[in-house]
């Protein structure tokens, strides 16, 4: 039963009452919500109160109804490829969203062995590393921490990262074409630091990414690590059937993706 709170109206708080279970799991992506008169014995309201409700979060885009059908959750997660190379901002830009960032930290570090091995660098060389939190309609979403060798991109910092695009700023100004990339996803949960600064209540999973993003002689030019938010992203990619004769059995290999 939904707990009335007095300084709102009653639609208002059976609103937030459905929304709190779509955040929390109880009501997932694509699933149909109970019928408006189990919705009634659910939150001891009347009908009108319900529809009032549907209809407030169906105008913010998180239901929608079909007619004779059913109200559904609508997936509010972004959709984000994972089958071509681009930067987060580039990326965001293309399909009209509006993309800053807060510099967590950046700095010249030297090259740890782990660093050193991705970058194909000199252990102790000087590595630009910068450090972001992505912000998508006012709301955090993503961490990521790039690595750069710096002999590559030297002031680079100079740039401000909080507006400009990092793949933008490589291509023009340091002529640092990205080319292909190597990418691992994972599901992690997220460490109490990571959940601090993307507003998520722990325990809870972050989607994590590796990357390795080479220029076309195969020179590595970035290594990355990023944390996405789970719930608002979600990635596809296109895939097509083998033309090989034969059948291939693909195994999984260890992948050195952390830190020792």
């Amino acid at each position: 039963m939904t707990e009335i709170n007095q300084a709102l109206p009653l639609y208002q708080v059976v609103a937030n009452a459905i929304l709190k279970q779509i955040e929390d799991g109880s009501y997932a992506p694509g699933s149909r919500l109970p019928s408006e008169s189990e919705l009634c014995k659910l939150h001891n309201a009347g009908r009108n109160t319900i529809r009032h409700a549907l209809s407030e979060l169906s105008q913010k885009g998180v239901l929608t109804t079909l007619q004779g059908v059913g109200t559904f959750v609508e997936d509010t997660r972004f959709a984000k490829t994972t089958e071509f190379l681009y930067g987060f901002s580039q990326e965001m830009a293309l399909r009209g969203q509006s993309i800053t960032s807060k510099i967590l930290d950046a700095k010249i570090i030297s090259a740890d062995p782990f660093l050193a091995r991705r970058l194909g660098i000199q252990l102790g060389a000087e590595v630009v590393y910068l450090n972001r939190l992505r912000i998508m309609g006012g709301e955090p979403t993503a961490i990521e921490r790039a690595y750069l060798p710096h002999e590559l991109c030297e002031n680079i910092l100079d740039h401000d990262f909080r507006t400009e695009s990092l793949y933008e700023v490589l291509a023009e100004q340091y002529n640092m074409q990205p080319d292909h990339a190597e990418q691992e996803i994972e599901a992690e949960l997220a460490t109490d630091q990571v959940a601090k600064l993307l507003d998520l209540t722990p325990p809870t999973v972050v989607l994590v990414f590796h990357r390795e993003t080479r220029n076309r002689s195969g020179r590595v030019i970035e290594y990355v690590d990023s944390e996405f938010r789970a719930d608002r992203f979600r990635f596809y990619t296109n895939l097509k059937a083998s033309a090989m004769a034969q059948p291939f059995v693909f195994q999984r290999l260890p992948v050195d993706s952390r830190r020792e």
